[in-house]
């Protein structure tokens, strides 16, 4: 009788493999090749003898799971020549990201069934990195609010509980906790108490400094609006999420409700200083709420290093560069920022002030976890094959002729950076590529629980 013969096993073959990079792992950073087949990660480790239908070598690159912009405002519908979704999920991919949460304070706004059904077609057909959908909450469409908060690709309901640019604004409590009422998901709350606002009105002129945005828009009226959705959110057990938290106050003071409350805080809030950032600035300095003083900046720095912060945005929201030249407080407030989120980013980690795999917790695992992301947020097997590979030691100086708003223009103009991102892939679909968006808009809308 002859002896068997073991057969030997073919190597492992998949769409795509990612060779040797030094990959951000839920568990740590693991120098290691990932496997990927039908957009989804379905290897960590995968052999030398391995094949691939596409083969990407990181060797000397850093592998995060495709990072998430949680705060953007594309504008659409609305003035095509100031942003677009196709326009601004373009700069999103070639920043880095791989997702991003769209907000609703569009013109006309997103508030009900008919507009969500336009934005649901149109994204999937203009979007060249997957979207999160916002839905505008007003005092008249309480009622809807359950049932819209559930619809496809919708990552939250947005109450403005202070004015800002659109016609949104929720500002009373009756209201405020109507909505509370109204559906279970975690509310995105824009944080300031409009009574204090329109009250300090008043004080100021046509052709004070810049820097009045910040006086007039001060901590109180911040903290004030946290307090109040604070105990509104207490009594009705509805979860909040509150947005771009600005003060040292307000930080302290959310601590105490980590049961009820998510915290975001922004880039800007992160990098850029009052009085510092009026006198160079200007009128590209203003945005909602204000950048502020050394204080607020050093909290927020302190709130990301002890884990008060759950999630870290850009609120990219781009407005004319005419507009932005316009004396205070005809100045429109908000500035671009979805193209430079990582980079900038990249910039705090090279200088020390977090950890790579912290950043990767508040620009991808945070969002996932707030709000309740299917499939996105870690590198890991079952996922979606969402990838940002960034170069931390590539140096850059962000200009403006870089940025593809097409309001053309960053407020981080002329900043030199080290880390850069070298490749964004979608779903298992290379999209950027050193600085080259490749291919066709594919985007799709996240999945939510």
């Amino acid at each position: 009788m002859q002896p068997r013969t073991m057969e030997k096993a073919m190597p492992a073959h998949y769409q795509m493999i990612i060779r040797g990079g030094t990959c951000v792992l839920p568990w740590g950073m693991e120098q290691t090749s990932v496997g990927v087949r039908d957009g989804r990660i379905v290897a960590l480790g995968v052999g030398p003898d391995a094949t691939a239908d596409q083969t990407i070598e990181a060797r000397g690159l850093h592998v995060l799971p495709g990072l998430i912009d949680p705060h953007v405002h594309f504008r659409d519908p609305g003035d095509a020549t100031v942003e677009t979704i196709q326009a601004g999920t373009r700069g999103a991919v070639l920043g880095g990201l791989a997702t991003v949460f769209d907000m609703p304070n569009t013109t006309p706004s997103i508030t009900g069934a008919e507009g969500l059904a336009w934005k649901q077609g149109y994204a999937e057909q203009a979007a060249w990195c997957d979207m999160g959908l916002y839905i505008g909450g007003t005092k008249t469409n309480i009622a809807a609010l359950a049932a819209l908060e559930t619809g496809r690709g919708v990552c939250a309901i947005k109450i403005f509980a202070g004015s800002s640019t659109g016609d949104l604004l929720v500002e009373d409590d009756e209201h405020l906790e109507r909505v509370m009422l109204a559906g279970r998901r975690r509310i995105a709350y824009h944080s300031e108490d409009e009574y204090r606002l329109q009250a300090r009105k008043s004080m100021f002129k046509r052709g004070d400094p810049y820097a009045s945005h910040m006086l007039w828009r001060d901590e109180e009226t911040a903290f004030l609006g946290t307090r109040r959705l604070m105990a509104l959110a207490t009594g009705t057990g509805r979860p909040a999420h509150i947005l771009h938290v600005s003060t040292a106050e307000e930080l302290d003071y959310l601590k105490d409700y980590r049961d009820i409350a998510t915290v975001e805080v922004l880039v800007n809030h992160l990098t850029q200083v009052a009085p510092d950032c009026y006198d160079t600035l200007k009128g590209f300095g203003v945005m909602n709420p204000p950048i502020r003083g050394q204080r607020h900046q050093d909290a927020a720095w302190a709130a990301v290093r002890d884990g008060t912060v759950d999630t870290i945005g850009s609120d990219h929201a781009p407005h004319p560069r005419a507009a932005k030249l316009k004396p205070w407080p005809e100045v429109p407030a908000g500035l671009t920022g979805v193209q430079t989120l990582v980079p900038v980013m990249l910039d705090h980690v090279n200088a020390g002030r977090l950890s790579l795999a912290r950043m990767v917790d508040l620009l991808c695992a945070g969002p996932a976890r707030v709000y309740g992301v299917v499939g996105k947020g870690r590198l890991a097997a079952g996922y979606d094959a969402d990838f940002t590979l960034v170069d931390l030691k590539r140096r850059r100086t962000i200009e403006d002729n870089w940025i593809v708003t097409p309001a053309g223009w960053t407020p981080f103009a002329g900043m030199e950076v080290t880390g850069w991102p070298a490749a964004t892939i979608v779903r298992g679909r290379i999209v950027m590529r050193e600085d080259e968006v490749i291919g066709e808009p594919s985007g799709k809308l996240v999945r939510f629980v």
